[in-house]
């Protein structure tokens, strides 16, 4: 059986015209940090009819590692010496949803018993 694993679905309102900006940002450096952490990403995905929001997802090894791998990156030399000052100002606002996995739910790229 599967161990039923936490997956942030991540809604991001950027500010208007900089989602390009905030695209090759998340791609080139906030994704690879966060996997270098224990996290897998998904995303980011854009919304077909808001051209301000992008969406994605991260998961989380056993749900009792959550806290602690957030707390490290998060204090980490890579946010807190970067990638915080250049990806906030972009953010209007966003919004978080935490999510437990059913059996079976993350067959492919969030799957860390993968």
């Amino acid at each position: 059986m599967t161990t039923p694993q936490l997956v942030e679905l991540r809604i991001y309102h950027i500010k208007a015209g900089y989602r390009e900006e905030f695209v090759d940002l998340f791609q080139q450096q906030a994704r690879p940090a966060q996997e270098a952490y224990g996290m897998k990403v998904l995303g980011p995905l854009l919304d077909l009819e808001n051209p301000n929001l992008v969406i994605w997802l991260r998961s989380f090894p056993p749900p009792d590692d959550r806290d602690r791998i957030r707390e490290d990156f998060y204090e980490g030399p890579e946010w807190t010496s970067g990638l915080e000052e250049l990806l906030m100002p972009l953010l209007d606002h966003y919004s978080v949803v935490l999510a437990q996995t059913t059996p079976g739910a993350l067959e492919g790229s969030l799957n860390h018993e993968s």
